[in-house]
């Protein structure tokens, strides 16, 4: 980086963080610093994988569960099926009721 003066004017850019060594008599940039590196947010290969074995294994565990869930809702709806048959037939069958009768 260039010498600094006394009268030199250090500016850090609110964008990405550059420092600007400015010189006012002359109205130029006479120093650029780069910003500083940001770490990445993006995971890293060496554990892309890993991370693709394990989303992998909690879609099965998922497919899995729901498969069951499945199983369980249709002896479910038959259990339902089978009380609500028991229950009719202990029922007295009657005529139904229409609109045209109430007239």
């Amino acid at each position: 980086m260039a010498k600094a003066s006394s009268n030199d004017i250090s500016v850090a850019c609110p964008c990405c963080g550059a420092r600007l060594l400015i010189d006012p008599q002359m109205g130029k940039v006479i120093a650029y610093e780069a910003p500083p590196a940001k770490p990445s947010g993006a995971p890293d290969l060496d554990k892309a994988g890993s991370l693709l074995r394990e989303q992998a294994a909690r879609r099965e565990a998922l497919f899995r569960q729901s498969t069951e869930d499945e199983k369980q809702k249709s002896r479910l709806l038959e259990r339902k099926f089978e009380e609500a048959l028991k229950k009719s037939k202990d029922e007295p069958v009657e005529k139904p009721v229409r609109d045209i009768d109430l007239g």
